[in-house]
């Protein structure tokens, strides 16, 4: 049985300069406002090396109308609430995973024989 393709949303968040920290530390601190949610697969935070006030979140969800739902949930909104002040600007693209390639790093070692 074929399962869907996770549905993946990636955020690009410019957070006002000297507020890295805080930003860093409210993300942690209601993540699990995203990741409680029955059709959340994880998400990921990535503080970029060329831009300091700049971060990437990776978010997958099982498909794209239960993450919509979510969108326009209480717990959502919530969770933007305490985001927003810390944000300089924000941007969101969405897609279906089609593929994985698993790098050479993550294959499991053969046991020695």
């Amino acid at each position: 049985m074929a399962s869907t393709p996770p549905f993946r949303i990636m955020l690009t968040m410019r957070i006002h300069p000297g507020r890295e920290a805080e930003f860093e530390q409210t993300w942690l601190r209601i993540g699990d406002a995203v990741t409680s949610h029955p059709a959340n697969l994880g998400q990921w935070l990535i503080r970029s090396e060329d831009e300091p006030s700049t971060y990437f979140i990776t978010s997958d969800w099982v498909d794209e109308a239960q993450f919509r739902e979510f969108e326009t949930s209480e717990r959502h909104l919530k969770h933007r609430k305490e985001l927003h002040p810390l944000r300089a600007s924000g941007s969101m693209a969405t897609g279906s995973v089609l593929t994985h390639l698993a790098g050479a790093a993550s294959l499991p070692v053969p046991a020695a024989g």
